[in-house]
């Protein structure tokens, strides 16, 4: 809007005609008495993001990991509404948080981390309960839908019984198989329209996602290998790709949508069962360089540039994750528009948003392409603008944000992330009096605008840091900087402490060493504390030993690929984790009231 500038109220600052804009994004223009313009992007949001309506626990799961009677080698979006329709009715539960479900960059290998995608926007339909979708009961060729129905129970049999690791790219190759069947059905008149709405809301960066991923069947992986003229999105190769490859390019459209619409059915799922906060979806930090976003905001991302953390006590050559970072100019000049966007996209089937490294909204270690972390450099981005484009969009959409905080954070970062509502991430083992005597903190003084948990992917289990387990591992694949002993000593005091205070606490009795006894009693730890939400990582709930992910590690462990397993070592199915008696004995600990016990499966009509 143009308007005259006039002279503001004495000691305001504020022009006699300004009037406070809508919640949103605008453009301000501003024209002068002698004819100069400017203009700035004008972010108006609430002061702070919703926030959880009460206390509550709920399970924190990576959901590959989370193999069913029904699933096709690996956890899907049918297990997780499963899961959280069970939780919610049984055990009261509040909440489901999963790892990442963004869209990997296809390979042979894929690359199974969760936190290297190739894009951020859209998920990945290798997370599709093929079954489910309402045009699978209507193919005609059933001969070659059985044959896959074998292939994905031998899968699953491999995995469950026979010591196999997940593996991503069979999984996929037999739902897309399945899944090019599917899209031969015609969609009745209804789902016609729900389509075409889907792709009218979409536009433009469902587009180029789908024409990458088409592309990329074609020319593979990597967009900096594929011919000059097909290497910017804008350029007449590309329009002419995207018309030769019409079919495909529908194909991948469809997937997306068909994904968005179980994203959407798991978190009703969630709060048909009660769920006051429901399914929490995880934000990675970055994205894969030769991926589909980088291909399509090629201007956003700092070419040359990735992504790391500097120098620490723990790692002191520093660390380079292979991200390339947004631009903040870039972000700036475009009034937010790519982070709007994947916000709102992530926000849409969420109940809530783990921002995954949360520091990243006000500095990231930018290291330059070639050279070692150690000659990186911290890059700010505008706080202010990033922290009210986050509450703007989780206000649209009701939810609310937890962000990882975890490690070493940059001073006034804690109180800048509480002053907005977002909740923090406090893990039991690393709150200690840090700037005292380094002991325990007492439940009571931890933060209450937080998650609460005992571990998290990239920890040990609690079962095996009880034991010493998660020492012993990192012994015999060679990544102690110090001897075992030494490790193992450190490790006992540290461990000796928490019981410690476990015990005068009178939540653990005085030298009971049974391990299922002080897993509970961790827990019953967290619920004293005054955090809003508690997080139980599910594979506690059967005594799982093996860590989801070993940081620092890449064919020495298994990272991203080992089903849920109990203490022994041997995979367990959602069914068996639900009757589990070990997990039952915990969750008394946290549940809330007596709910109606319905098996995995069933969900309110």
């Amino acid at each position: 809007a143009e308007a005259p500038a006039r002279e503001a109220p004495a000691g305001t600052g504020v022009p006699a005609w300004w009037v406070p804009p809508p919640h949103g994004v605008h453009r301000i223009h501003v024209r002068t008495p002698d004819h100069r313009r400017a203009s700035a992007t004008l972010i108006a949001a609430p002061a702070r993001v919703p926030q959880p309506a009460e206390r509550t626990h709920g399970f924190l799961v990576q959901l590959y990991s989370l193999l069913s009677a029904r699933s096709w080698g690996m956890g899907d979006l049918g297990d997780l509404a499963d899961l959280a329709a069970w939780a919610g009715r049984t055990l009261g539960s509040g909440f489901v948080q999963v790892n990442p479900l963004h869209a990997a960059v296809p390979g042979r290998p894929t690359d199974p981390s969760p936190y290297r995608p190739s894009s951020r926007r859209f998920p990945d339909p290798v997370h599709l309960r093929v079954e489910s979708i309402p045009e699978y009961g209507h193919i005609r060729d059933r001969a070659t839908l059985d044959d896959l129905r074998q292939d994905a129970a031998a899968l699953s049999e491999a995995v469950l019984n026979k010591g196999a690791l997940i593996d991503r790219d069979a999984v996929w190759e037999l739902k897309r198989q399945a899944l090019e069947l599917v899209v031969r059905v015609p969609l009745t008149p209804g789902r016609r329209a729900a389509y075409c709405d889907f792709l009218a809301e979409q536009g433009q960066p469902l587009e180029d996602h789908a024409l990458w991923c088409a592309l990329a069947e074609v020319h593979g992986p990597d967009w900096h290998t594929w011919p000059e003229a097909l290497r910017d999105p804008r350029s007449p190769g590309a329009a002419r790709a995207r018309s030769d490859l019409l079919d495909r390019v529908d194909f991948h459209c469809r997937l997306a949508w068909l994904t968005a619409c179980q994203l959407a059915e798991a978190q009703r799922a969630a709060e048909d069962a009660g769920m006051g906060v429901g399914v929490v979806h995880d934000l990675a930090v970055g994205v894969h360089p030769a991926g589909a976003d980088t291909w399509a905001q090629q201007d956003a991302f700092a070419r040359g540039m990735s992504v790391g953390a500097p120098p620490d006590a723990f790692n002191a050559r520093g660390q380079d994750w292979g991200l390339p970072p947004w631009r903040p100019d870039t972000l700036a000049a475009t009034g937010y528009a790519a982070y709007r966007d994947l916000l709102r996209a992530r926000l849409a089937h969420a109940g809530a948003l783990r921002i995954d490294h949360v520091m990243g909204l006000f500095r990231l270690w930018w290291v330059p392409e070639g050279r070692p972390p150690t000659d990186g450099t911290y890059v700010a981005y505008d706080a202010e603008a990033m922290l009210a484009v986050l509450v703007l969009e989780a206000h649209r959409a009701g939810t609310a944000v937890v962000g990882e905080d975890l490690g070493t954070v940059e001073p006034g970062v804690r109180e800048a992330l509480a002053r907005r509502g977002v909740l923090g991430t406090s893990v039991l083992w690393f709150e200690r009096d840090w700037e005292g005597d380094g002991r325990p903190i007492a439940p009571e003084k931890w933060r209450r605008a937080c998650l609460a948990t005992a571990t998290t992917h990239d920890l040990p289990s609690t079962a095996a840091r009880l034991t010493g387990d998660h020492v012993t591992l990192r012994h015999r694949l060679g990544l102690l900087t110090r001897s075992l002993e030494e490790e193992l000593t450190d490790d006992v005091t540290d461990t000796a402490e928490w019981l410690a205070l476990l015990a005068r606490l009178r939540m653990l009795p005085e030298g009971d060493g049974d391990e299922e006894a002080a897993v509970r009693a961790v827990h019953r730890f967290l619920l004293r504390t005054p955090a809003l939400l508690t997080g139980v990582w599910l594979p506690d709930t059967v005594g799982d030993r093996r860590p989801q992910n070993l940081p620092g590690t890449w064919d020495q462990y298994p990272n991203w690929r080992l089903p849920i397993a109990d203490g022994e070592g041997h995979p367990v199915t959602l069914e068996e984790i639900t009757a589990s008696p070990r997990l039952h004995a915990l969750m008394e600990v946290l549940r809330p009231r007596k709910p109606r016990t319905a098996p995995p499966g069933e969900r309110r009509p």
